[in-house]
C-alpha cells in the first residue's frame, strides 16, 4: 500500500493544480490514502546510539 501512497504524493509533488480548491482536494484524498495504511512508529537504534551519533557530529570538525 505504500507504494501507492508514495505515488500520490508524488502526483501532488508534480501535479499542477487550477485552483486552491482542487489542490485542497488533491491533499486530502493523500491524507485520506496515508492515513489508511498508517503504522506505528518503530525505533531502530537505542537511545544510546543516537546520543553518540549527536555527540559525534556536534563536535569541533562541524
Amino acid at each position: 500500500m505504500r507504494r501507492s501512497v508514495s505515488a500520490a504524493g508524488v502526483g501532488l509533488e508534480r501535479g499542477v493544480f487550477c485552483s486552491l480548491d482542487d489542490l485542497k482536494t488533491a491533499l486530502d484524498e493523500w491524507i485520506k490514502t496515508w492515513n489508511e495504511a498508517a503504522r506505528p512508529f518503530k525505533r531502530t537504534k537505542t537511545a544510546d546510539q543516537i546520543c553518540h551519533y549527536c555527540d559525534r557530529i556536534s563536535g569541533p570538525a562541524h
